[in-house]
């Protein structure tokens, strides 16, 4: 296989001792939160998107801008709001004249799209018309602007939050869109001891400059290790059985009894293949930010959630007994087992 490569198991190396750096600096300034910074370097090593839900006050937008600070990333933020308007993202055609020859052309100036990591600050206070300006670039990695195709500097990442508690004079996210995302993840509050620090840090002396662990360069290259690390085929047929559980019209083949009457009772659709792909890809990232040379079902197994709750999509019966699709997917796990 590819990654028993010497010169891949030297990298792998290498990633493990830079994801530790990065995560020292980040600890610098962001106190706790470790499992949602584990998921945000997996993200990034697995060249994915990632939305970030919890409610104001818990340093989303400060995690972010630290990650892109250590890794040394173009960063750019758009505070999203019901009047921003598609060219607010991406840019848009300028009229100039040649003050030589008075002539007059157009000129694409570019949007703040154009960045290594892209922060979109409150993605559902935005209408529908200005979440789509996202879906071809988060795709894509280019922007299509009167005619004219722009390529996104690379690497691109869009990491998104959202506020799970405010819903007046906010747009839900459509599935399509949710679905580009790699990872939704769960802010949290933090436990008491990590929130005793946290005062004690944000009111004390200024904190000096975080150093920089790496470059976009460097990580293109470590994204593209982590798509050579070995996933056997009983990873991937256990990330596919884990998918496709979460489908009504299939759940019969993996789940049976009351696991399977549960999925097909609060499911109206579940995740579909994008999920398999992000859980393989994850899983690898997993293994080598861990330093291991393969990826394994316990990697497919601890980032299932945070890949598959936001693409299960449930109903109205559901929404009235309080069943959550992180519960569901919880189902899904405890019933496949590795």
């Amino acid at each position: 296989m590819e990654a028993q490569n010497p010169n891949d198991l030297m990298l792998v190396e290498s990633l493990k001792a830079s994801a530790e750096a990065a995560r020292q600096a980040i600890g610098q300034r962001i106190i706790g939160q470790s499992e949602v910074v584990e998921h945000l370097l997996i993200a990034l090593f697995s060249n994915g998107h990632a939305l970030f839900v919890g409610v104001p006050g818990l340093a989303k937008t400060l995690l972010i801008q630290t990650l892109a600070e250590v890794l040394d990333l173009g960063f750019n933020r758009i505070q999203f709001t019901p009047d921003l308007m598609p060219s607010d993202v991406t840019g848009t055609d300028v009229l100039e004249q040649d003050p030589e020859t008075g002539r007059r052309s157009f000129r694409f100036v570019k949007g703040p799209i154009f960045a290594n990591l892209l922060l979109a600050d409150e993605i559902n206070r935005t209408p529908p018309k200005t979440q789509a300006a996202l879906l071809q670039a988060m795709q894509e990695h280019q922007v299509t602007a009167s005619g004219a195709t722009h390529r996104l500097p690379q690497p691109f990442h869009v990491f998104a939050t959202q506020n799970p508690i405010e819903q007046e004079g906010t747009y839900p996210l459509p599935e399509a869109q949710l679905d580009r995302f790699m990872f939704m993840l769960d802010v949290r509050y933090p436990g008491a001891a990590d929130e005793v620090e946290i005062v004690r840090a944000t009111t004390g002396a200024e904190r000096p400059p975080l150093p920089k662990v790496l470059s976009p360069d460097r990580i293109l290259e470590l994204q593209a290790l982590v798509r050579r690390v070995p996933a056997p085929e009983n990873v991937v047929q256990h990330a596919v059985a884990l998918v496709r559980a979460t489908r009504p019209d299939s759940v019969g083949e993996h789940l049976q009894g009351p696991a399977a009457t549960r999925i097909k009772e609060f499911v109206s659709f579940g995740a579909g293949p994008r999920a398999s792909q992000y859980l393989v890809l994850g899983a690898k990232a997993r293994a080598a930010l861990q330093g291991r040379p393969s990826a394994t079902i316990e990697d497919v197994r601890a980032i299932a959630i945070p890949v598959l709750a936001h693409r299960v999509v449930t109903n109205f019966h559901a929404e009235a007994s309080g069943v959550r699709a992180a519960d569901l997917v919880r189902t899904v796990l405890e019933s496949i087992r590795g």
